[in-house]
This record gives structure tokens, sequence and C-alpha cells, in this order.
């Protein structure tokens, strides 16, 4: 399976937590220390755990399942739509909807809506409507566009779900709770990694360490699916 290594990690500055007074004594096991005021996470338990959350989404995605990406801080935006995209999986980047998950009826009904609207663009039926109709559609195509893009193939709640800053989606991961499904997690040194079942002790704020995180998983979840393909 995808393998980081502690020199990459390092590079990335996935030691870096957070100032040591925003800290949340839950994370205590994965403190090294403090420098300057700012804890320092003890990378010699993070890249085992890296590994077993890599390896899960690795045998997850051999078996056919789907790994909803979600983040939607603007540090982690382009790297969740990028990476879930290139691993084809489901992704939340913008906004997380209340009930996207807890309540799917509604949001699949959201789905429908804009794939009929695609359809209509593609199938000719733009050519026979008003340029003020089709500027209202286009608008409400853009719309549905930002806020479900990235889940209008998710045809079901996701197997499990990847997020980076469990603080920042603590509305996706009390969803994911209450539904059962499993939380695969970045949890920096102010947040508490109760209720994840993976937890990744690491930085979830610098650009270069969400990449290292999000492009392992990507490439983890795309090695599962090649080797099921081959067995």
């Amino acid at each position: 399976m995808s393998s980081v290594t502690m020199r990459q990690m390092l590079e990335a500055g996935v030691h870096f937590g957070h100032q040591t007074r925003y800290w949340n004594p839950k994370m205590a096991p994965y403190i090294f220390g403090a420098r300057n005021k700012i804890h320092i996470i003890n990378l010699e338990s993070t890249l085992p755990m890296f590994e077993d959350a890599l390896n899960y989404l690795g045998k997850l995605a051999s078996q056919g399942g789907v790994i909803l990406f979600v983040g939607t801080k603007r540090s982690a935006r382009d790297a969740i739509k990028e990476e879930a995209e290139r691993c084809g999986m489901p992704y939340v980047s913008q906004r997380w909807l209340g009930g996207m998950l807890t309540n799917f009826k509604t949001v699949k009904q959201s789905i429908n809506r804009l794939k009929e609207i695609e359809a209509m663009e593609t199938d000719g039926s733009f050519d026979r409507l008003g340029k003020k109709e089709i500027l209202m559609l286009r608008r409400e195509h853009d719309k549905l566009e930002k806020s479900i893009g990235g889940i209008k193939d998710m045809r079901r709640p996701p197997d499990a779900m990847f997020v980076v800053d469990v603080g920042y989606e603590k509305i996706a991961v009390a969803e994911a709770r209450k539904l059962g499904i499993p939380v695969v997690a970045v949890v920096d040194t102010n947040n508490s990694p109760d209720n994840i079942d993976y937890v990744i002790p690491g930085n979830d704020d610098a650009i270069r360490a969400i990449q290292l995180y999000v492009t392992a998983a990507a490439d983890a979840i795309n090695e599962g699916k090649a080797a099921a393909a081959l067995s």
C-alpha cells in the first residue's frame, strides 16, 4: 500500500501543532513537546497511524467501497477536489450542507435536478428556450454544481469518510457518526480524537501537509482499485 516517509512529513510540516494554549488534552499521547509555545506532534506516533489509515482506505477501495473526501476550509479545498477526482471518489470542498448524509433523500433530489439541467444542455433542449430561461437555468446549475457537484455520482451514503480538520468539519463528522460511517481524519493538537475511527495526528492548516495526506489517501485508493482489478 501507499507509504509516506518520516522525511516527507517533516518537510511538509506535519509535526507543527497549534499554540499550546489552544491544545486539547486528549491529544497528549501524540504530542512530543512544545517549541516557542507551539505543540510539536510526535511523528513516530503519526507514521504508523497514517499507514493504518491508508491500508484501511486501500482495502475498502479494493472491495468497491465509496470514500467521501471532506475538506471545505480554504487551505484544503483544492487538494480535496483534485485528489478525490483523481481517484474517482466523491467530495465536498465548498460547504457542508447540513443533512448531506442524514437527509440524503432530499440531497438526492438536488442531484437529480443538477443532472436534469446538464442533460437539457447536451440534448438540445436549451435551443428551444429563450435567453432569460437559459440564464436562469445556468444560474441554478452553477449554484447546484458548487454545493453538490462533488457528490453528484454518489448514489448512496458512503462507506467511509476522509476528513481534513475534524473541528472545522464537525457537522460532517457528526452525521457520519450518526449513520455509523467510519471516519478517517487528520486531527491537530487543538481537536479531539474521540469518535474518529482512524486518527492521523498532524498539522491540519499547512497546505503542504494537507496535500501530503490527501495525495497519499488518493494513491492508496487507486492502488486498492488496481489490485482488485488484477485479482
